[in-house]
């Protein structure tokens, strides 16, 4: 099994061991009943001493994670409501390097009812017949972009309508300056596979996306949570982080944050392009809300005040659009935009040509007037849900009503039992999204994000009420 130990990190070896395990565990790389190395081989391997893993295990076992039986070993613990699947002996010990999945985990809810748990636009609010008929015209009419290789860059026209999306939002830059990717979650790991490696410290908002946790646990990082307040990351604190630990990179999503829904005030957004400048380091900017405001515009883009090419913004379409169409663009300059399409090249020689030019028209001629009347549907479907909280939720239960954006941060009154108020939930058709996988590490947080944009108003409001209830039940 390999593990990328970093000795010079703040964090024990033990530490890392229990942590990262811990991680594969909840994400289901490990499955539940799957026997665990010799304390003897993963020394071995790791080039530790048999004390430092006994100190894991020890650990993992205290927490009710694994069970170790003198002779026999220590396995992944299971839980009274999963059995153990079926597996190949060889595959389990087959060693892989991904230290977490918690992304492919929380997608992990096919047959949910209510599906709170994902952070996405119900289909019936979303421009899928126009942007189908457009694909079926595409095909019908012009066949050959199928057997055509897209520009690794991506297609021109669109990149020129983008940049002229941008520059109406006081993003200067041109076609030149941007790439299509497949979704933000490409663009994500392009920039950490090109830049961050083993042991470079990325810091985070604290909590912060799943994937992109995933992604930099991928690559190696040290990754440093900041607390976050009322407006956004705590700048202040990063500062300090940074005077221990220069940054080799800094993730945000500074607009109706996910998972929590803090926007960063305009104050906080210029102070930390500030830090970035100073330690001449790469801040990424995750920006897939922006235009799902409730009443009044979010602050400007950090990019947009970004004169020295420091900021790699990320801007999806996918999610409001067409999920399935996969189609976001990564705006930054000069040699870092090259390393960056030159890795994309390597990723997957281009996004499809076909349906960049199916999204292309309507985020042309239709996308703002679109979009406004999302926010007003979404504004609608928030507030069902506010009041729905407000009604039936219990004594203890805190959250701040966001802006913008899809999804609710519900704060519960301790940590304790999250994961069985999680199996309870399930049993009803019910899911929602525990906060500990927004850390790294699996730290335990009492808060939970629900999601009100995913399914009909109907099945919203009576998903939510069940939920409710049964919450109240649980922490009664």
């Amino acid at each position: 099994m390999h593990i990328d130990l970093n000795r010079s990190s703040s964090k024990s070896l033990p530490q890392q061991i229990c942590e990262t395990l811990s991680q594969r565990i909840s994400s289901g790389l490990l499955h539940q009943g799957a026997q665990l190395p010799s304390v003897r081989s993963l020394a071995k391997s790791l080039k530790v001493s048999q004390v430092t893993v006994s100190k894991a295990y020890a650990e993992l076992a205290r927490r009710g994670v694994i069970n170790c039986s003198q002779g026999r070993g220590c396995f992944v613990a299971e839980t009274e409501d999963k059995q153990s699947p079926e597996g190949a002996g060889w595959q389990n010990k087959y060693d892989d390097y991904l230290p977490r999945a918690q992304l492919w985990r929380n997608f992990d809810y096919s047959e949910v009812k209510y599906p709170f748990h994902l952070a996405a636009i119900h289909s019936e609010l979303l421009p899928l017949d126009y942007i189908g008929a457009t694909m079926a015209s595409l095909v019908t009419k012009q066949p050959e972009l199928m057997a055509t290789y897209g520009n690794f860059q991506g297609d021109l026209e669109l990149r020129e309508m983008m940049s002229g999306h941008l520059q109406s939002r006081g993003i200067a830059l041109t076609s030149a300056d941007l790439m299509i990717t497949s979704g933000t979650q490409q663009g994500i790991d392009l920039v950490a596979r090109t830049f961050v490696g083993p042991g470079d410290t990325v810091y985070l908002e604290a909590p912060s996306y799943t994937g992109a946790i995933d992604v930099f646990a991928g690559r190696g990082a040290e990754m440093i949570f900041v607390p976050m307040d009322s407006e956004g990351m705590r700048v202040d604190l990063l500062t300090k982080m940074c005077d221990q630990r220069p940054p080799k990179l800094i993730y945000t999503c500074p607009t109706y944050q996910n998972p929590s829904g803090v926007t960063m005030s305009m104050t906080r957004r210029q102070r930390l392009l500030e830090l970035a400048r100073s330690y001449s380091c790469l801040l990424v900017e995750d920006d897939p809300f922006s235009d799902l405001y409730f009443h009044t515009p979010p602050p400007p883009s950090i990019k947009s005040m970004d004169l020295d090419g420091h900021v790699v913004y990320m801007k999806s379409f996918s999610k409001v659009l067409a999920p399935g169409c996969r189609i976001a663009c990564v705006a930054a300059e000069g040699n870092i935009l090259s390393r960056l399409i030159a890795a994309k090249s390597a990723s997957d020689l281009g996004s499809p040509l076909l349906t960049q030019r199916a999204v292309l028209p309507f985020i042309s001629k239709k996308y703002d007037a679109y979009v406004g009347q999302l926010r007003n549907a979404l504004r609608g479907r928030m507030e069902k849900a506010a009041k729905l909280l407000k009604e039936y939720a219990p004594p203890g239960v805190n959250w701040v009503l966001p802006e913008g954006g899809l999804s609710l941060w519900l704060e519960l009154p301790s940590a304790l039992g999250v994961a069985r108020l999680h199996e309870l939930a399930e049993r009803e058709s019910i899911s929602f999204l525990p906060g500990d996988v927004c850390y790294a590490g699996n730290t335990p947080s009492r808060h939970i994000r629900l999601c009100y944009s995913q399914m009909n108003e109907a099945d919203m409001e009576h998903g939510l009420r069940l939920f409710l209830r049964l919450l109240s039940r649980f922490l009664t």
